[in-house]
Order: C-alpha cells, then structure tokens, then sequence
C-alpha cells in the first residue's frame, strides 16, 4: 500500500553566525524526522544572513555538512539555498559573482539535484534597507531543474525553486509539464512583500502547476555587522495543489513557545492518487494554448 510522502518546511531567523544556524538547522531535522517527515525544507539563506563571499568561501564545506545531517536522519533535505562561487560545470563565476544555489540531498547524504536561482529580486522596498539589487551580488542560473524523491512505497518528482521564482508562474508550469508533483520554494521575502504577495504568491503557483508547494521562510529580523538590520516576513506555509493552505505559522517572529529552539516547522503529506484525481477533474494542461 502506497504511504503519502510527508513533508516539513522551516521557519529560521537565520544570522550571520553559521555554526549557531547550523546547530538550529540540525535539531529541526531531529524534530521534523521524529514526526515522520521524509523531505526537509530549510529556508533560502538557512546557513547565513548576508555576508554572501564569505559564506560562498564554505559552500563545499557546509554542503557536506548538509549531506551528513540528510544521512544521519535518513530524510531527503532540501537545503534552502548557499551561495556559491561556481556555476555547475565547475566554472568560477565571472565579475566577481556568486550563484544562489539550492541542493536536494538523498537519505544517504549524495547530492541529487544542484538549481540555480534564476529569478533575482530587483525592487524598491518601503523598509529598512530600501533597495535590492540581488543581480549585483549574484549571476542568475539558467536552468530549470526537476529531481526524484524515492520512498520505499513510491516516487515523486521534486520541481525546485527559490523565492523569488515565485513571481513567475511559467517557471511553475514548465516544472508541471516536466512532471513535477511538489515545488520547494524556499525563501526570505522581505516584511512588506511577504505581508502583500507571499500567501497569494504559494496558492497562485500551486494552481497554476496543481503541485503542492513548500515555502520555506527566514522570519524575523535579522541583524548584520554593519549595525545594519534587515526584516523577512516568515510565515512558513505548505499549499496543496488545489490552493489550499494546509498548515501555516502563523507569524513573523517566533511565537514564545517556539523561541528556546530557534525554529518553528509546519507540516503536510503529498497523496498522490488524490492529487491525480484532482488534476483528472481539472484538466488544465489539456485546456493550455498560449505557453
């Protein structure tokens, strides 16, 4: 009998102390693995909150670190996102430029999938840092990518994204059309667009695609050494594929229950004859005429 796959995404209040992030990220592994969670998703950022080059110095380094903790709770993990200084084919990026790079780890600690960010956020923000320019620190990938989660009673096919890919529902459709049955997205939405867009950005993309939809998010506020701070709108949610939400923290901040492990998980399970019955009902790639 096939057992739906059950999922958990991350809220963090990720800083610029890595080891301190890392041991957050480890414990909710335990946690989330303990409530029968098979795939993990960690938020865009998970292992550090600015100082993007000195964090690019660790991407191998923390990777491994990453694939270790998939292998000792046996889980797939979706590790948010690391930036790093080299392209896929091994390339250094040029102009001094990293890529925003989020892995799939399989249950023994290999790397099944590598995607780079493709959509870079450009905005003028009414909060603290005012402006963002992500193409200034970072080279877009270029490639969709979609992946294979194996359980011992099914597969699934994994369409990835990160953040700001949200904005675009044809990156959703063409990961629908390659196959895809869930799309990670995690992120760290600034305060006033996640407040805006980011709930109606999950539902909008999980019907478009009729995949669930796992966002991950930084919440809270996040300080840099520069006395500088930034604010992320958290709000970690899992949509199903007919746009519902299924479970959602329901804030920003951790609540106090949740601030003594620096983290809060939501949860949901993928069941794949109900999500084909949904789309048979609803045929709407059957009914596309203009991508």
């Amino acid at each position: 009998m096939n057992k739906p796959l059950r999922v958990a995404a991350l809220q963090m209040n990720s800083q610029q102390d890595i080891e301190a992030n890392l041991t957050t990220i480890k414990a909710a592994i335990s946690e989330a693995s303990t409530q029968g969670a098979k795939l993990i998703v960690l938020p865009e950022n998970c292992c550090s909150m600015g100082r993007q080059f000195a964090t690019a110095e660790r991407f191998e380094s923390l990777s491994a670190t990453l694939g270790d903790y998939a292998r000792e709770y046996k889980v797939h993990l979706l590790a948010g996102s690391l930036p790093c200084p080299f392209r896929p084919d091994g390339v250094v990026v040029p102009d001094g430029r990293l890529r925003q790079v989020s892995q799939l780890f399989a249950p023994d600690g290999t790397q099944l999938a590598r995607y780079d960010k493709i959509h870079l956020f450009t905005a003028t923000v009414a909060d603290k840092q005012g402006s963002y320019n992500e193409a200034a620190t970072f080279e877009p990938g270029t490639q969709t990518v979609i992946t294979t989660i194996e359980t011992e009673t099914e597969v699934y096919r994994l369409g990835m994204m990160v953040c700001f890919d949200l904005r675009f529902p044809a990156l959703a459709q063409r990961l629908r059309q390659a196959g895809a049955e869930l799309l990670s997205a995690p992120s760290a939405f600034t305060y006033m667009t996640g407040q805006a867009h980011w709930s109606l950005l999950l539902q909008a993309r999980a019907l478009d695609s009729q995949c669930l939809v796992i966002g991950a998010a930084q919440g809270g506020e996040h300080h840099y050494k520069d006395d500088k701070a930034r604010q992320t709108w958290g709000h970690s949610t899992i949509t199903g594929f007919d746009g519902s939400i299924i479970d959602s923290y329901e804030s920003s901040e951790l609540k106090l229950e949740d601030r003594s492990k620096d983290y809060a998980l939501v949860y949901a399970t993928l069941d794949k004859t109900a999500q084909q019955q949904g789309r048979e009902k609803m045929p709407i790639f059957q009914c596309h005429r203009l991508a």
